[in-house]
Formats: structure tokens, sequence, C-alpha cells
């Protein structure tokens, strides 16, 4: 086992938290077995200065679990359909968390595959960050779980040249940055946020795709995707899949 990241390593900025976890392994023990997921890709969201997070607009119920302690995890419900998971990282009330958007399994193939049977290969087990949630088995349940706790079923481990890839690679390749996936509006301004962060060369990296503009409301009424609907109020941001 390796050495375990505790609350002191994730209570700093989380620019600098957030390429600090690439390569880090995040562990989950349950029932159906041990999965383990170095990490690739991960995104940083920074509160209520930062216009694609959850915490924009301040607390809510769905995003309290940001504004801290550090080092619990923030899982929530995207799209109806999928959970991520975060870590919440940063001074306590500043709500910043990096969001674990893609990793490779490194240990428990067997529960991971039976949790996401739609992959078609290992590399596709945890690449994206609900397919990562599902991989290791994260859902509501595991939403505020507090990743230093030694009782923990859900914890960090450090990165390290010991941790190489099932190929037989590095542990730590360099670091990338650019534009976060699929933030519509100015969260989503790559010049102001390239605040998602990967592994050079590493296949678990999703693929970068833009915010898709937003589809009219109702079938044939003329209006184009992405438009104000009268009456209707701009939400904040129409993607849910960042916290």
């Amino acid at each position: 086992m390796l050495a375990r990241i505790g609350r002191a390593a994730l209570a700093g900025d989380v620019l600098d938290v957030a390429p600090f976890l690439l390569g880090a392994v995040v562990v989950h023990e349950s029932p159906s077995g041990r999965v383990a997921v170095r990490l690739t890709e991960v995104e940083a969201y920074a509160g209520p200065d930062d216009p694609g997070s959850h915490a924009f607009r301040g607390r809510t119920p769905r995003a309290a679990v940001m504004f801290g302690p550090p080092g619990h995890l923030y899982v929530y419900f995207a799209y109806g359909m999928h959970w991520c998971a975060n870590v919440v990282c940063g001074p306590e009330g500043q709500a910043s968390a990096v969001l674990l958007r893609g990793g490779e399994v490194v240990e428990g193939a067997g529960p991971a595959r039976a949790r996401r049977p739609s992959a078609r290969t290992d590399v596709e087990l945890a690449r994206g960050p609900a397919r990562l949630a599902s991989a290791l088995g994260l859902h509501r349940d595991h939403n505020g779980a507090d990743l230093s706790d030694p009782a923990a079923t859900v914890w960090l481990e450090q990165a390290s040249v010991g941790a190489a890839r099932a190929t037989g690679g590095a542990a730590r390749a360099p670091v990338r940055c650019g534009p976060r996936v699929g933030v519509s509006g100015p969260g989503g301004d790559g010049e102001r946020f390239p605040w998602r962060f990967w592994l050079e060369g590493e296949p678990s990296v999703s693929v970068y795709r833009p915010a898709a503009p937003r589809r009219p409301r109702y079938p044939g009424d003329g209006r184009l995707a992405g438009t104000l609907i009268p009456g209707r109020r701009a939400g904040r941001n129409e993607r849910t899949d960042r916290p």
C-alpha cells in the first residue's frame, strides 16, 4: 500500500492540488471487492470566483460539501443518469473541488468490469468522470465521505513510480492543461480557465469537447439552440457534469 494523502495536502489552492493529484490512486473497498484507479485527468473548480462551479452562486444544499473542510468527497448526480466524484480542497469556506475526470484501473478490474459492462476495453473503464465513479462504485452514499478518516472505505494514495501503469509505463508523465470539458458560458473560456489537467500520452484521458449549444425547448418552435426562451431566466450553466 502506498502512503495515503492526508487533509493537509489537500488544503492548498485548487490550482496546485489538481495537478498534484495526477498519478495519485483512488481506492474504494466495498463488499464487491477493492478497486483502485490511478488518476490521469482532473479539472479544477474554484467556487465563488469560478462561473463554471456549482458554488458560483453561493452555498446550496447540493454543493454544501464543497465548502469544506478539505479532504472530503463531493459526489453529485449529472444529467439525471450518472454520479461524478470530486475531492474538496482549499481552505474551508472557499468551496473549491477537483473533479476526478479520468483514470486507469490498476487494481480490481473484475469488479470494475461488472459495474461497467458497456466498456469495450479496459481503457474505457474509467475514462470520463461518470465512468470513473461507476468503476469505483461511488454514488450518493459517498457524498461527504472523509478521505482522511483511517476507517474510510474510500481514500487517496500518493503517486509513486512503484504504482506504474499495468503496461509498465511511468507513473507520472508530463502534465498538460487546457479548457475544461463541456463547460458553457464564461467558465468554458479556455483562455481564462485552462483548468483541466492531464498526463500526456495517457489513453484514459478523455477527448476534449466544448459545451454543446442548447437544443430548442419545444420541437419546431423556430428558436435557435442556445437562445433564451421569453419569460425564462437564463440559468448559470446548463451543463451539470462538473462541480
